[in-house]
């Protein structure tokens, strides 16, 4: 199946929305996706750009997209982390992730970056192995740390 991969427009989102949500359901987090098409188009394409995105298209229907944004990391400098990397289960095994990673990782070459970062779920061993045999290491020693909405607001009230 032949696809191309160009950089998302804000008219693409609601494709790029559907396949967050497939991601989600795929998780096991169906109903935790509290993105909306609208957020994704101002804060992809608005005055305050937070993110680029890359996306996946064939016979006009959005099948992937990876979507990542600029860090800095305090050791090696500018970095980029790969939010997510979506291909619709209809297209995996077609080539189309590694075409999108290649992408990722181009654009992170072009921008100079040190490091490009993103995680996995520990139980997700097709993408271990996947990212693995692209050269990727899988830090298995680190634990991702999140502080959510509610948790913000309970750090602050506690100061």
């Amino acid at each position: 199946m032949k696809y191309i991969i160009r950089d998302a427009e804000a008219k693409d989102m609601a494709q790029v929305h559907k396949l967050i949500q497939e991601l989600a359901v795929f998780e096991k987090e169906d109903n935790a996706v509290e993105v909306t098409v609208e957020d994704l188009k101002r804060d992809g394409f608005g005055t305050d750009k937070l993110f680029h995105c890359y996306v996946a298209e064939t016979d006009g229907d959005v099948v992937g997209m990876a979507l990542l944004y600029s860090r800095y990391s305090t050791w090696k400098g500018p970095i980029i982390h790969l939010e997510d990397l979506i291909v619709t289960e209809a297209m995996r095994g077609s080539g189309l992730g590694a075409a999108l990673l290649a992408k990722v990782v181009e654009h992170g070459y072009q921008l100079g970056v040190k490091r490009i970062s993103w995680e996995v779920l520990d139980w997700n061993d097709p993408a271990i192995s996947f990212y693995e045999s692209k050269g990727a290491r899988v830090l298995r020693d680190w634990n991702v740390v999140h502080l959510d909405e509610k948790g913000i607001k309970t750090f602050l009230n506690k100061l």
